[in-house]
């Protein structure tokens, strides 16, 4: 598609974290955006302030006029944005130019030398942190990411000299297929998104097709016990936390004050003397694949090194919201069992003997189904849990389905199951050690207020 041609963007789901970025990028791009979306949120305000036109009513008088020619309009849907929406249906009865996210960002990807880091879980961390060091080196990027970078401030950089971009592969819907990689990088191929893939095996095949589409001369990069099948004529590295039998692993960790401090063992040096300015191993481990990546497109050690060193994180993942010396409040996206594992792992092991709290609100009714058990065994590792209904998304209800299939099945007390139009008020009536929040819903949305509530306690 040649996009030079387009006018005018219209988006049906603007205010997600993918298709938020996209909007940004076209607006810089000088193309009149618009869109809609089922809720505000503060995403949906930064574009509206930047000067977006957006509306929350599925309504077709509600398009602006301006995105009504279709010979030189694209319209940008999401899958979260169900096919039998008015808007959709008004712009495929009319023959306007539609394309889904994913083929949209594959378009802007295949044209520049790409990274792209899949994996089910840990994939928006890692591409943040590599995102961050190509932007402080000499290469530069440009950069589609699935979470809010601290640093910049932003899911999005634009670095129009540059001949790289680095975005998150998304696996949800196949997206990750349309990406054609110069490096590729895989954390986990663990089983999630069934109402997509029938079977874990299904997802193994998927990662193996994308895969398939790194460039002849390109690299990958997979953690250390992924076995996927893939061109062995193309250079392969492994990365681990710290297992030295990988290409790049962690060494002389150490941990200070809630930071950890490493060195990066490569294939032919050590990147030395970084301290991670916010907490959690799992973080570490997500560096040494950020480094990885950084490394084999040619960035040096010590760039490396002080990009990591100075990035902040991003939100929503390990993201202390409140600490004031007696009370932690953090909030995280996990939605899987084995990020569950992960934050309520990390958080224990850094504050070790106090109580933790937790509130997770499940994401998915196919999810909730398929890992009932495996929620409840994770959530279990917590000495509270305030559990909430379950988020929908794009998906209608299933019978029998419902939050109480985890609950029932979590061994610690007390536990308490409740509607999320009650969580404020239960948090009013709490005294916590360490809280967190946990989910891909709209739990964020109560983010700001309970930081309001924790600085009263």
């Amino acid at each position: 598609m040649d996009f030079s041609k387009i006018q005018s963007v219209y988006f049906l789901g603007i205010g997600g974290i993918g298709m938020s970025a996209l909007a940004k990028y076209f607006h810089a791009c000088r193309k009149n955006v618009a869109g809609y979306d089922l809720s505000p949120s503060a995403i949906t305000s930064e574009l509206e302030n930047a000067g977006m036109k957006i509306h929350f009513n599925e309504d077709i008088n509600e398009i602006p006029l301006v995105f009504q020619n279709k010979e030189y309009t694209l319209i940008i849907h999401t899958p979260a944005v169900p096919t039998d929406h008015a808007e959709y249906v008004y712009f495929k009865e009319n023959g306007f130019e539609i394309k889904k996210r994913a083929e949209v960002l594959g378009i802007i990807f295949n044209a520049k030398k790409g990274v792209a880091i899949a994996g089910t879980h840990g994939k928006t961390s890692v591409t943040s942190m590599a995102s961050f060091i190509f932007h402080r080196s000499q290469l530069g990027c440009s950069a589609f990411l699935g979470g809010i970078v601290k640093n910049i401030k932003n899911n999005l950089i634009i670095d129009n000299k540059s001949e790289w971009i680095v975005a998150e592969a998304d696996e949800f819907d196949r997206s990750f297929l349309h990406l054609q990689p110069e490096i590729a990088l895989v954390t986990w191929v663990d089983a999630d998104h069934l109402d997509i893939y029938s079977s874990h095996q299904q997802i193994i095949d998927s990662f193996e097709i994308f895969l398939s589409g790194v460039h002849k001369g390109g690299k990958i990069v997979l953690k250390k016990g992924i076995e996927l099948k893939y061109d062995r004529n193309i250079e392969s590295y492994t990365y681990s936390l710290d297992q030295i039998d990988s290409d790049f692993y962690a060494m002389n960790i150490s941990e200070k004050n809630e930071k950890y401090s490493f060195d990066i063992k490569t294939p032919d040096s050590v990147i030395k003397g970084i301290t991670l300015p916010y907490p959690g191993l799992t973080n570490v481990e997500n560096a040494v694949a950020a480094a990885s990546v950084a490394y084999i497109a040619g960035i040096g050690t010590e760039t490396i090194a002080g990009a990591l060193s100075e990035f902040n994180g991003v939100e929503r993942r390990f993201d202390i919201k409140f600490d004031n010396g007696k009370t932690v409040y953090i909030d995280d996206y996990a939605h899987h069992p084995r990020e569950l594992d992960a934050i309520i792992g990390s958080v224990r092991k850094l504050y070790p003997g106090r109580k933790i709290t937790g509130i997770f609100q499940p994401h998915l009714f196919t999810r909730t189904r398929d890992f009932a058990g495996e929620f409840a065994e994770s959530l279990s590792a917590l000495d509270e849990l305030i559990l909430l209904d379950i988020y929908p998304a794009r998906e209608q209800p299933l019978q029998g389905i419902s939050s109480s299939i985890i609950f029932n099945n979590v061994t610690i007390e007390p536990k308490k199951l409740i509607r999320k139009q009650e969580l404020l008020e239960e948090i009013k009536n709490r005294k916590f050690d360490i809280l967190i929040t946990m989910g891909a819903g709209d739990i964020d949305r109560f983010v700001p207020k309970i930081n309001e509530l924790m600085a009263l306690k």
